[in-house]
């Protein structure tokens, strides 16, 4: 019997994938999950009950603990599927076979504003960098899904660097993982304060970066 997975698409939505299977329990799982980031993006972890979220899901009140041993492990596996969906979308202007983006000669900020774009269609992962959850605030360094960010940061840089792009002595991992941390924080700045504020110093960060990472042009190259 042919069965159909759910997952989010790059512009965030649910939908069937023919390729890949799920078991009846696994699309159980990924109803709750999903109704998990709704309901906790929209409501909070605190005025949330796992009752709730098995309502929303339609299924029974005690089928999440099949699942998820108590509230905090069904929030946090809500909160890192949801980033997960976020980081994804970002990184695929780092890792796409289009060639305008392999050649983005920008592409930290084509980064940071497909994360802005992509941010008010992942409710839970916008409600943690709007710091409403303050007891798991700190976990916005540690989402798992980061680390493939980092790896793809750095990997640009290698290759800025073969190029000539930029300065030869920099370690591309170091560096990597200060890109992801920088463009995380103008993303948290973006989701408190709005677009329209901190875009204004858009310029101004990139800049930031062009000296810092830039290689000085050789003598012999006209100006």
């Amino acid at each position: 019997m042919a069965r159909s997975r759910r997952r989010r698409t790059t512009d965030g939505d649910p939908r069937s994938d023919d390729v890949s299977e799920f078991t009846k329990g696994e699309q159980t799982r990924r109803a709750i999950l999903d109704a998990a980031i709704t309901r906790f993006g929209r409501d909070g972890y605190r005025p949330t009950s796992v009752a709730d979220i098995a309502r929303d899901a339609d299924v029974g009140g005690t089928v999440a603990y099949a699942y998820f041993p108590n509230k905090e492990a069904l929030f946090l596996a809500a909160l890192d599927e949801d980033a997960a969906s976020l980081i994804g979308q970002g990184l695929l202007t780092l890792v796409s076979p289009d060639q305008s983006l392999k050649d983005d000669p920008d592409w930290r900020q084509t980064l940071f504003f497909t994360l802005v774009a992509a941010v008010d269609q992942h409710p839970l992962a916008k409600r943690l960098l709007a710091g409403l959850e303050p007891d798991v605030t700190e976990r916005v360094l540690e989402i798992p899904a980061l680390s493939e960010l980092r790896k793809a940061c750095a990997e640009r840089l290698r290759q800025e660097q073969l190029t000539g792009v930029i300065r030869p002595e920099i370690d591309p991992d170091v560096i990597g993982n200060g890109v992801v941390t920088i463009i995380l924080s103008l993303l948290m700045s973006v989701v408190q304060l709005g677009a329209n504020t901190a875009a204004a110093y858009a310029h101004d960060v990139a800049a930031v970066f062009a000296a810092a990472l830039e290689a000085e042009p050789s003598p012999d190259t006209p100006v």
